[in-house]
């Protein structure tokens, strides 16, 4: 005889929904529908939140890039939520199944193997989807190495841009470093162990000695905080195969001083000898930084001295 009240797929409410701290279990309900984007530690598995936890072993299932690495925070905290593998090499066939089982009513965690989900990872196509599908969609922030290096690498983190790993390849990872190079900010990168002495030759080729600090195996036990200038850390990375994960920080470059007001007029002059006052107004604000306002004032000021020399040397050249 059928069940006629058996739950709709994806709704299914499993014997055991709890996480186990200190020895003591927790028993937790079935988190609210949709997907939760759930960060988890980089390192140190104590980092975790008692929310990710919750939302852990309250869901219906967890979607994570290496289903072995989250089976070991998962055994670290008693969780049984299944596992299903979400990741680059079959991000196009696994996401129509969690949209259907979104769409069925599922609570489903998304986690990376370490840190925060959607950095340097394919998760944001899921999380686009999701919200297009109209489901709910929530993030648990929590670790991240990015924010943990900037923590610790001494230099500023009051505008900072983010730009995941370099190309593998040296022409087009140079080609990207002389991108950057024009970027007013801190500079933070992931780097992997093999290309790293190679990496940092190619940004102290590219950034100059802008300070910089190597971070490594952050918040595990052998973590290691490297800093000095790049042509350093180039000249000192050793030629072996360093281990482990890699983030670097570089400071932004420093501020060029304002040209003069005599270097200010010498530009003025050579572009109002070639373009309009507009144009050369345009071009030196561009070039230097200068306000728009001062440059257009000091432009016709020169223009003006310019008109009455001419005028004054035509006169002068005039029969008497």
């Amino acid at each position: 005889m059928s069940n006629a009240h058996a739950s709709r797929p994806g709704a299914e409410d499993r014997a055991q929904r709890r996480y186990v701290l200190d020895s003591h279990p927790i028993d937790v309900g079935k988190i609210a529908p949709g997907l939760h984007i759930v960060a988890t530690p980089i390192g140190n598995l104590g980092d975790i939140t008692l929310r990710a936890l919750a939302t852990l072993a309250g869901a219906d299932l967890i979607a994570c890039e290496d289903t072995r690495v989250t089976r070991k925070l998962l055994g670290r905290y008693g969780i049984a939520t299944p596992l299903t593998p979400y990741h680059d090499h079959n991000a196009a066939a696994a996401r129509p199944k969690l949209l259907r089982r979104l769409a069925e009513g599922a609570s489903i965690a998304l986690v990376s193997d370490a840190g925060t989900p959607l950095v340097s990872d394919p998760g944001f196509k899921l999380a686009r989807a999701a919200q297009e599908g109209g489901h709910m969609v929530t993030a648990l922030p929590g670790p991240s190495a990015l924010l943990a290096a900037l923590a610790v690498a001494g230099l500023p983190t009051d505008q900072f841009f983010f730009g995941g790993f370099l190309p593998a390849k040296q022409a087009a990872r140079r080609a990207r470093i002389a991108e950057l190079a024009r970027i007013p900010s801190t500079l933070v990168l992931f780097e992997t162990g093999p290309r790293v002495t190679a990496t940092l030759a190619d940004l102290a080729a590219g950034l100059g000695r802008r300070e910089a600090a190597l971070c490594r195996e952050l918040t595990k036990i052998h973590e290691e905080i490297r800093r000095g200038d790049l042509e350093t850390l180039a000249q000192n990375s050793p030629a072996s195969e360093v281990r482990g994960e890699i983030v670097l920080v570089i400071a932004p470059p420093q501020a060029s001083a304002p040209p003069s007001a005599d270097d200010t007029d010498t530009l003025l002059r050579r572009a109002l000898a070639r373009v309009s006052l507009k144009d050369a107004v345009g071009e030196v604000a561009e070039a230097t930084g200068l306000p728009r306002r001062d440059l257009y004032q000091r432009a016709l000021a020169l223009a003006k001295h310019a008109s009455q020399e001419a005028k004054q040397e035509t006169n002068n050249g005039a029969p008497r």
